[in-house]
């Protein structure tokens, strides 16, 4: 009986610890001190913060580094310094 409810209890932690690491994954600049801002066509793919255009759910669904229409978080002011192989960070969406 021991045998079977550590092994129900280890089946339930991993299960839990894989429906967190999405949210860990991403967090929303929660990481950024003091004041934030949106930042346009800085994000990896699957790592922005929200907003990648219409197909996807927001957090994480970017399909290409850099997109122009997928937003991350970053320290206020610092936005339009943030250079990418495709440009300069915005902070408007952009076309990709």
């Amino acid at each position: 009986m021991n045998r079977n409810l550590t092994i129900a209890a280890l089946a339930a932690l991993s299960a839990g610890l894989l429906a967190a690491a999405p949210a860990a994954a991403q967090d929303k600049g929660a990481s950024i001190k003091g004041e934030k801002e949106r930042c346009y066509g800085i994000a990896m793919a699957g790592k922005n913060d929200c907003a990648a255009g219409p197909g996807t759910t927001c957090a994480g669904t970017s399909k290409a580094d850099y997109q122009g229409n997928a937003w991350k978080y970053v320290a206020k002011g610092s936005c339009t310094t943030m250079k990418t192989p495709k440009g300069m960070g915005s902070l408007k969406e952009m076309k990709s």
